[in-house]
């Protein structure tokens, strides 16, 4: 009898997709599973619990896996080494129960429901047949995450009042969209065949019924629950959170003075890009704002989709072949306009696996019509090309070469960040960013995300304001000090600032890791300079960092500086 062979880490990895996907099939549809479009998640604890289980014994399988002749190869080590340390972050979450108050205005249970539509197959009318059953599924699901939040108050572990009255705010917007009392899942069902369409409005009539339940408990029992909660999550829950969206046991003090440092460069290097926009602007917020009236900008909403379509289009062209090396399927993103009803900030959606659906970039319009150039090229070099849409679509391209695992459920968040923003650093040092007023855009995204570092850092541990501040030096950090201070030292408009508080109270320690990981990918590229010295080819690097997959920040320094 032969004996039974041991997976190596990489095949421990991939069979983890399976079952993961298996108990989520939202992950399944933006993989490109035409089999999970008919279903929803359990977020249910008992539905939490089965992932967990998951994990737990997919690490005990991967500690014999390492255990085995080949799993040292740079291949299974890298992969082995990202899923010990994502499923490591995943499990402390659990156990962390923060499972039990995920509530906020971007990335709840809730969310994931209703966006998985937008990538969902809709071409046929099997595909609708499919979303019917999916738009079928929506009250379990809503009432399994219900379950999870009810249990959570019952063990006092509350969300926090801000983000919790910003999700009531929108759920209320999805009961009904437009003032007429039809909700957002039956004007998506409203896009389908008419051989469906009795089913369809059905289902969405009863989807929408679902979204107004959870409205409801949510407003008359969660919300005052939780009022008078605190919105800082405090120094333990913050480092948990960072480690799941970083993949670094962070020093936080260290990372809060980096934040300061970036702050005072970039404030220097604003304040000489303003003059050449408005000679004499008292800030650079005045040239700025400035820029919001006076300045170049795209009228209409489908004119900017076209817009920021030809962005993209030219910086493939533009980059193919220089400075990367592009199969063609990985030249293929499309722009989008998000659906109303979400947080402010635009965002991108992966291909599926076999790029049936391409990469997306989305932009919110906020009810606007007019769109000033200066916010949106930076940002579409890192929504876009070539940031989250050149790494996410190459891990995608090269997904055999490494594991399924780290092309897709092994993503860390500081990782695809930090890429972006070093893909936006990187087209100014190409010299792509000429005119005075994208430059001065690109600098004030980029002051944009070392304010985050300080204030989600500083306001979650009550950190004390430096003496060399320009704004309260001396005192203590708090939700009110850090709107104010985002508000102060930002292009933005105040729904904008407003939504990215939120966001900073509902996902602790995310919005560090842009900065972060810009970092990382800037030190791990310079370790790489200075390994080849003359014969460094950047180009080589570029396509090499990009194809090695996922990694958490201690691992992608040392990756990179491998290369």
């Amino acid at each position: 009898m032969s004996e039974t062979k041991i997976p190596l880490p990489r095949e421990v990895a991939d069979a983890y997709v399976d079952e993961y996907i298996a108990l989520d099939p939202v992950t399944g549809t933006y993989l490109g599973v035409r089999e999970s479009s008919g279903l929803l998640p359990d977020y249910s604890p008992a539905g939490r619990r089965a992932v967990a289980d998951l994990a737990r014994a997919t690490l005990a399988k991967l500690a014999e896996a390492e255990r085995q002749p080949g799993a040292d190869s740079d291949e299974e080590r890298r992969c082995g080494r990202l899923l010990r340390e994502r499923l490591t972050a995943e499990l402390a979450m659990h156990e962390g129960e923060e499972d039990l108050r995920a509530v906020g205005n971007l990335h709840t249970p809730g969310h994931a429901v209703r966006e998985v539509f937008t990538v969902t197959p809709s071409e046929t009318e099997e595909d609708w047949a499919a979303i019917a059953r999916r738009l079928r599924a929506v009250p379990a699901a809503l009432a399994g995450y219900q379950e999870s939040l009810a249990l959570g108050l019952e063990r006092k572990l509350y969300a926090a009042p801000r983000p919790t009255a910003t999700f009531v705010e929108q759920l209320d917007q999805w009961s009904d969209t437009d003032g007429t009392g039809r909700g957002w899942f039956e004007e998506f069902a409203a896009a389908g065949p008419d051989a469906l369409r009795a089913e369809l409005d059905e289902a969405g009539r009863v989807a929408t019924g679902a979204v107004v339940a959870l409205r409801d408990w949510m407003r008359e029992v969660y919300l005052p629950a939780v009022e008078g909660a605190p919105n800082a999550v405090g120094r333990e829950r913050y480092a948990r959170c960072a480690r799941y969206f970083n993949g670094s046991d962070l020093d936080l003090e260290e990372a809060y003075a980096y934040g300061w440092s970036e702050f005072h460069r970039l404030l220097g290097e604003m304040r000489k890009e303003a003059a050449k926009v408005l000679p004499g602007a008292e800030t650079p917020w005045v040239a700025l704002a400035h820029l919001d009236g006076h300045g170049r900008h795209i009228e209409g909403v489908e004119e900017v989709r076209v817009w920021l379509q030809g962005l993209m289009d030219k910086a493939i062209e533009e980059l193919d072949g220089t400075h990367f090396e592009l199969a063609e399927r990985v030249r293929k993103v499309e722009s989008r306009i998000a659906p109303p009803g979400g947080a402010a900030a635009p965002y991108y959606t992966a291909p599926s696996e076999d790029f049936s659906r391409p990469g997306r970039t989305w932009l919110p319009t906020m009810g606007q019509t007019r769109f000033p150039v200066y916010d949106l090229v930076s940002t579409w070099y890192h929504e876009g090309v070539p940031g989250h849409h050149l790494q996410l679509a190459q891990w995608a391209h090269v997904a055999e070469n490494l594991s399924r695992y780290q092309a897709t459920l092994g993503g860390v968040s500081a990782n695809a960040e930090g890429w972006a923003l070093y893909a936006e650093r990187l087209m100014d040092e190409l010299g792509f960013l000429t005119e005075p007023d994208e430059r001065l855009g690109y600098l004030d995204a980029q002051m944009m995300r070392a304010t985050r570092v300080i204030i989600d850092i500083g306001m979650h541990l009550e950190l004390e304001i430096p003496a060399d501040s320009p704004f309260h030096p001396g005192e203590r950090w708090t939700p009110e000090l850090a709107e104010e201070f985002f508000g102060a030292h930002s292009s933005r408009p105040a729904d904008f600032v407003e939504s990215e508080l939120t966001r900073y109270l509902t996902m602790p320690g995310q919005a560090i890791g842009y900065k972060l990981g810009e970092r990382a990918w800037l030190l791990g590229r310079e370790r790489a300079r200075e390994r080849h010295g003359d014969a460094f080819d950047l180009k080589a690097w570029h396509m090499a960092a990009l194809s090695q997959g996922s990694l958490g920040l201690d691992d992608l320094l040392d990756e990179l500086s491998r290369l």
